[in-house]
């Protein structure tokens, strides 16, 4: 705190500075300063964004789904260049800000923490570099982490069981934040009073299949429901099914395969819903597979959404069958929710989560569904 407290002292100072000196330069020589060797030229890159983006709000391009693809697969590439230079930004602006307070020797325990602090920022530089350049060269990461597309949903217990679907929603998300995932809603179904009949959204970041994969099955929570006046403990399940997102190519989809309908969003949403075709549905006809996408208020994007979940689903389906499985990985994952199908119990009026493949209990229920989730999936990583 003190380390970060005294960045925060003197980043104006710095700002100032930095800004007043690049004017007098730009001054002086009346052209633009040259860029640094092996940084990406952010300019063209944001245009070529900017273009895609436009292109992409065309509305006859949602009758051509090969083109459709291709922008938006340029779109995403773009979107990771843009993020990783931000990123490499903030990290050199730490390590000057880390310089500016071991040069002024104020403070010797803050010169200490900064000069740690440093090495390990500078080995994170060289890193983020290396994945900036390959980037703007198109070069693929092999060992680029995987994405998880999570499907929550309802089971047994009617508005309980959605109330209840919506708080492991907020669990996964906020877990999801400590270990700097990223998250993306791709497909809702809420339900009046702040539950959810459905939830599916996207995960992606350093080993998250690795340690959500195991999440997967039906969750069952006993507990006392904020519709209930009598006090009575009720027992509801939510199922829990975690897919792999197929990475780019593994999964072709043919456009003919595919029936694409749209439709006015409905449920919560404020002024934009019932009132815009938004919403879509695409149908694979080969497999009878149908997705929806309601959640963002454009169409284009709610279609890159619905294309998301569709490949997850598609490339299951061909494991199963490769696996010659007599029942999908996603049907073993969700079963029916019955009561009796279970991996987990929730029991909030004995604060205590029981795992039943482990045959272990855990307490702490309240910060276990703020995201406190590492005790649990420590527990089932470890070997029994």
């Amino acid at each position: 705190m003190r380390l970060k407290f005294a960045r925060n002292a003197i980043l104006f100072t710095r700002a100032k500075k930095r800004w007043l000196t690049l004017w007098e330069e730009l001054r002086n020589s009346g052209s633009a300063l040259p860029r640094k060797k092996n940084m990406v030229n952010v300019k063209d890159v944001k245009k070529e964004y900017d273009e895609i983006l436009q292109k992409l709000s065309d509305p006859e391009l949602i009758s051509d789904w090969g083109r459709f693809e291709e922008l938006s697969k340029r779109k995403a590439h773009l979107e990771k260049i843009i993020e990783k230079q931000k990123e490499l930004e903030d990290l050199k602006n730490k390590i000057e800000e880390n310089k500016t307070i071991i040069s002024a020797r104020e403070d010797m325990e803050l010169v200490s923490l900064a000069e740690a602090e440093i090495a390990q920022l500078q080995e994170k530089e060289k890193s983020v570099e290396s994945e900036l350049k390959n980037l703007a060269e198109g070069k693929e990461n092999n060992s680029e982490p995987k994405s998880a597309i999570i499907e929550i949903r309802a089971g047994a217990g009617g508005e309980e069981a959605g109330l209840f679907a919506a708080d492991l929603f907020r669990a996964y998300s906020k877990y999801g934040q400590t270990q700097g995932w990223k998250q993306k809603v791709l497909d809702s179904r809420p339900t009046g009073i702040g539950g959810f009949k459905e939830v599916i959204f996207e995960l992606s970041g350093q080993g998250v299949l690795n340690k959500i994969r195991q999440e997967a099955g039906v969750h069952r929570v006993q507990r006392i429901p904020k519709t209930e006046k009598s006090g009575r403990v009720h027992t509801s399940t939510v199922s829990v099914a975690v897919l792999p997102k197929p990475k780019k190519g593994k999964i072709s989809v043919n456009p003919s395969d595919l029936k694409v309908d749209t439709y006015k969003s409905s449920g919560p949403g404020g002024q934009y819903v019932n009132k815009r075709m938004t919403a879509i549905r695409i149908t694979h006809l080969p497999t009878g597979l149908v997705v929806t996408s309601q959640t963002e208020r454009s169409l284009l994007q709610n279609k890159e959404n619905a294309l998301s979940i569709l490949e997850a689903r598609l490339l299951e389906r061909k494991e199963t069958q490769e696996e010659k499985k007599i029942s999908g990985k996603r049907r073993e994952q969700i079963g029916k929710a019955k009561r009796a199908e279970k991996i987990r119990t929730y029991n909030f009026p004995q604060d205590r989560v029981t795992d039943h493949r482990i045959k272990k209990s855990f307490h702490n229920i309240e910060e276990i569904m703020e995201g406190e989730l590492d005790p649990l999936i420590s527990a089932l990583k470890a070997p029994h």
